[in-house]
């Protein structure tokens, strides 16, 4: 079984947990995330099955989009509610005064990622070294916020839209905006809503595959790999080109029919979806990234 479950994840409920629930229910032992959620967070977890997980890195993640809130007045040291609270300031500040900090945090930023966080540290993830209280450097990375839209809930509470590139911390996103404000600030929740080229309105929940599998409908939810990666433009090529690249085998540019744009491309052949091939400036061939198996 090989393509792209689109699951809606539960609260209280970790993006592993959540795979391991999605491999029993369909008896697919290959089976990966696509980019984890906190436990604690909802929404759009695409789940690889099958030879898909080949292509799991290869997916276009440079936009996702979050729903969350966050309360001014709180520092904790997992950077959200459900922490421990390391400062409480009591501070609260007006909408305007929010949305004066915004356009600092709009366009290409750097953050400093948190260390709850699956980011590894000499081979062990930052979370892991957090739970035995050690706390490590962590150098500043480039992220990129395209839109961000703030609203007021209560007298200190507030929501929170952005449209983010892939490798954007949330939670770090909310504590900033905190220290900005002088108040400090924790995530109460949040939601994906867009990742992969999917929105949370195509999602289903884990009850729901289970129903699908029951009625013998599997298919009905599976995405293709190829559409997922639709992204990426698309050429055809003759069928000893398509042996040649399936086996492995880089194709002369210059044979191959049409334009062949730089990156990566999806390569068919007789609309069959042999893997994704990368063009790259000043060379003449075409070479295999990944080949589509089943398995």
């Amino acid at each position: 079984m090989t393509g792209i479950i689109p699951l809606k994840k539960e609260e209280n409920m970790t993006s592993f947990l959540a795979v391991k629930r999605v491999r029993g229910i369909v008896g697919e032992k290959k089976c990966g995330h696509t980019g984890t959620l906190d436990p604690m967070a909802t929404g759009v977890l695409p789940v690889a099955l099958g030879g898909a997980t080949r292509f799991i890195e290869l997916l276009p993640t440079h936009k996702k989009a979050y729903k969350a809130t966050f309360r001014l007045g709180l520092v904790t040291d997992t950077l959200d509610i459900w922490g421990t609270v390391t400062e409480e300031s009591g501070k609260t500040a007006s909408y305007d005064d929010v949305l004066k900090v915004l356009p600092q945090f709009k366009g290409k930023i750097k953050q400093v990622p948190p260390m709850y966080s699956a980011l590894k540290k000499d081979g062990v993830r930052l979370y892991e070294l957090a739970r035995q209280g050690v706390e490590v450097e962590r150098e500043e990375r480039e992220c990129e916020i395209f839109e961000l839209e703030v609203e007021k809930i209560s007298e200190n509470e507030f929501s929170l839209y952005t449209e983010c590139s892939s490798g954007t911390y949330i939670r770090s996103l909310i504590y900033d905006i905190g220290e900005a404000l002088g108040t400090g600030a924790v995530m109460t929740s949040l939601n994906r809503s867009f990742a992969c080229g999917i929105s949370e309105s195509d999602c289903i929940t884990l009850h729901e595959l289970e129903n699908y599998r029951d009625n013998n409908e599997l298919e009905k939810v599976i995405i293709p790999v190829d559409k997922i990666l639709s992204e990426y433009p698309k050429i055809s090529v003759t069928k000893p080109q398509g042996v040649r690249f399936k086996n492995g085998g880089e194709l002369l540019k210059q044979r191959i029919k049409g334009e062949v744009p730089l990156g990566l491309i999806r390569v068919y052949c007789e609309n069959e979806f042999l893997g994704l091939g990368e063009s790259l400036e000043n060379s003449e061939s075409l070479n295999v990234k990944r080949v589509y198996v089943e398995r």
